[in-house]
């Protein structure tokens, strides 16, 4: 019996290379022996056309199911949204821009095979640009201690995961969530397969540097470690401030004629206040992210449906 791949895509101003995404992929699982693909599109409120492009494939093809959202909520919300609307024995993870390309999609359901509950595509070498390498590379430095990423594994856009994960997944309902992060809450039975990137073939990212860090800045939802490491940052500067109080009395009672000096005491004063405003920032992160989930925020607002 041949088991069906659910392929998520999160879409937006996507009009132009969509078609050809999933065409592309409907093809190369024709190839393969055993599998089946659904889609389900979610339009993440393009300005252009991609929920019509989106609806024209839902009508030339059944296995093509379409959302669209109320307004932009983000790759990840999307995502979510997505996997809320599958029906496959896997769900399988890719972008719009055909970057995450079909022509690999075999070498991560052989993978799969292996018995693995999560399967990242690893690239070769990336094809992304400076700015989106930067933040990989810190996501990559960073994941491992926010998210509790596996050390021997590397994350990816590419990914399939079982129904089983994804039963579990579609069960987070806050309003900011980061896919991997909760991947790594479900499961750590998690493999790697080297497959390659290409090329964007139609426009270029829309993400700025801006929605990276934000993005980024979702890991707070996953881990209390970086007011652990406030803490200790607080605990380090206060020691460091006594011993340097101590030393400042010993000197000066060992030299009376010593001049203090203001320079050193507002150099002091900006650091540690420094201190305190960043840890204040961190610990006001965690409150705005509890606020805007005791609040209600929504996850993602679904618009319209097509083929569902």
């Amino acid at each position: 019996m041949s088991k069906l791949v659910s392929v998520v895509i999160p879409c937006y101003n996507s009009e132009r290379s969509i078609a050809e995404v999933v065409e592309l992929t409907m093809a190369e699982f024709a190839k393969l022996d055993g599998f089946d693909c659904e889609f389900v599109l979610v339009d993440d409120n393009s300005s252009d056309g991609t929920f019509a492009e989106i609806a024209r494939l839902s009508e030339r093809y059944p296995s093509v199911h379409g959302l669209s959202l109320m307004r932009n909520f983000g790759q990840h919300n999307g995502l979510m949204c997505a996997m809320n609307h599958v029906s496959g024995d896997y769900v399988l993870g890719m972008d719009d821009d055909m970057q995450t390309h079909p022509s690999q999609i075999a070498p991560i359901l052989a993978k799969m095979g292996e018995g693995y509950d999560l399967v990242y595509g690893v690239y070769r070498k990336s094809t992304n640009g400076s700015i989106k390498n930067l933040t990989s590379w810190l996501n990559k430095k960073t994941s491992r201690v926010l998210l509790g990423r596996p050390k021997n594994i590397q994350s990816s856009n590419f990914w399939c995961i079982t129904r089983q994960v994804c039963d579990e997944v579609v069960k987070y309902k806050n309003y900011s969530p980061y896919v991997d992060g909760i991947f790594y809450r479900v499961t750590h039975n998690i493999g790697n397969v080297t497959i390659e990137h290409h090329e964007r073939e139609y426009g270029q990212s829309g993400y700025t540097l801006k929605k990276l860090i934000k993005q980024w800045m979702a890991y707070f939802n996953f881990s209390v470690i970086p007011l652990r490491i406030a803490s200790v940052i607080g605990v380090i500067s206060a020691f460091v401030g006594f011993v340097m109080a101590i030393v400042t009395i010993v000197r000066k009672l060992l030299d009376p004629t010593m001049l203090m000096g203001w320079a050193s005491t507002i150099s002091l004063m900006v650091f540690f206040f420094g201190l305190v405003l960043m840890v204040l920032g961190i610990i006001g992160e965690y409150v705005g992210d509890l606020v805007l989930a005791v609040n209600g925020t929504p996850q993602y607002i679904v618009r319209k449906k097509v083929n569902l």
